[in-house]
């Protein structure tokens, strides 16, 4: 896996995954938002990074025993170890939070390997644990139970869905206290860039709104002279 480019990086860090969702609405792509997921804290700094996945599938009861977490090459466990540095771990939990995805020792643990975050369309269990790290993570709902008794660990780094949205190894995932969005690899680049763009725009729309301005014309900036009022603004405040 590729290292992200840090500019690329910063820019992610700083959007939000609203803006980012309309960047990709333009290019065609509706489907990237990772559904029903929310973070189990926030701290005003956006998850980044590419992703490294894990599949899990409905668990088959003579092959899932809990003995099964003895081999060390079980893929939940190997996933843990191998996830590079920097990368978000998503997690294809088939939508089914009734099981956990993980718990707070394995969550700890890519943590300290100097993962970027977790997310996963199930749930995690020691969620109270996992809310008070200092590590990005997401999901559908607390769970107790186990993943054996209904989720069977097969895949790691392949192609998954996740809350409804693909999600290719490599692509780059951005986490707010909103949402999870998956940006494919090939665009991240031009898509932090137009965020960026936007974002810029959007202060400035606020501001003016703040100050009574009406939408119309405004947003979007369909009269010239809110682009001549833009352009002012931007050189004044050096954005």
């Amino acid at each position: 896996m590729s290292p992200m480019n840090p500019k690329t990086k910063k820019r992610l860090q700083s959007v939000s995954t609203a803006t980012i969702s309309t960047a990709l609405f333009k290019r065609g792509l509706r489907n990237q938002v990772i559904q029903n997921v929310h973070p189990l804290q926030h701290n005003n700094k956006n998850m980044v990074g590419p992703a490294f996945t894990l599949r899990y599938i409905p668990a088959r009861e003579d092959l899932n025993p809990l003995s099964v977490f003895e081999n060390p090459n079980h893929p939940q466990r190997a996933a843990i170890e191998a996830c590079p540095e920097g990368a978000v771990m998503v997690v294809d939990s088939r939508q089914d939070a009734r099981a956990a995805s993980a718990g707070s020792i394995l969550v700890t643990r890519l943590m300290v390997r100097g993962g970027a975050g977790i997310v996963t369309d199930g749930g995690f269990r020691d969620s109270t644990e996992i809310a008070l790290l200092d590590f990005p993570a997401y999901h559908q709902q607390a769970s107790a139970p186990t993943n054996l008794t209904l989720h069977q660990a097969v895949d790691i780094d392949v192609p998954i869905g996740c809350g409804g949205a693909p999600v290719w190894p490599g692509d780059i995932v951005v986490g707010d206290g909103e949402a999870v969005i998956v940006i494919p690899a090939d665009i991240a680049e031009d898509i932090a860039a137009e965020a960026t763009e936007m974002t810029v725009f959007e202060d400035f729309v606020t501001e003016q709104v703040q100050q009574g301005r009406s939408i119309i014309g405004l947003y979007p900036a369909t009269d010239i002279q809110v682009r001549k009022d833009f352009a002012a603004w931007r050189a004044k405040s050096k954005r």
